[in-house]
């Protein structure tokens, strides 16, 4: 793994840490899966973490912004939200189906005790980070998920 350049603003640490323990460790966890997921795309050295809204976002260049969040409203349940104009919660939902639950289309989110499905959150998080490279392929590039 190459070393990424992670430009961090440390405000995101102590909102990240504002949220009850189960929350703190899970958003961490998603924030953990965006860093390695980076890391190893060779078009990315840099990455920022900053707040958006409030919420810890990470950007790239040829990118687009990825947010972590609880859902408001939804007490037991957390996100991963993408922006959304952009095509790619639409084709995770054709690429993954009913692998994730989705919030129309700006967020994948999980409940608590979700087991979160590594491999395929970070292919979605890798086609986010890369989005304006691909956003005029058919699936963002990708393949759908055989069944």
């Amino acid at each position: 793994m190459k070393n990424l350049k992670v430009i961090s603003d440390p405000r995101v640490q102590d909102v990240l840490k504002k949220h009850p323990k189960p929350f703190d460790k899970k958003l961490k966890h998603l924030r953990k899966l965006i860093l390695d997921t980076a890391a190893k795309i060779d078009s990315i050295d840099e990455l920022e973490e900053t707040l958006k809204w409030g919420e810890p976002s990470y950007l790239v260049k040829k990118g687009s912004t990825i947010r972590l969040n609880r859902r408001k409203n939804e007490p037991d349940q957390y996100a991963i939200y993408f922006k959304c104009t952009s095509k790619l919660v639409t084709s995770f939902k054709e690429i993954y189906g009913d692998i994730f639950s989705y919030e129309k289309t700006r967020a994948i989110y999980f409940n608590l005790d979700d087991e979160v499905p590594e491999k395929e959150l970070k292919h979605c998080i890798s086609l986010a980070l890369t989005y304006h490279l691909v956003k005029n392929l058919p699936l963002l590039g990708a393949q759908k998920l055989s069944t």
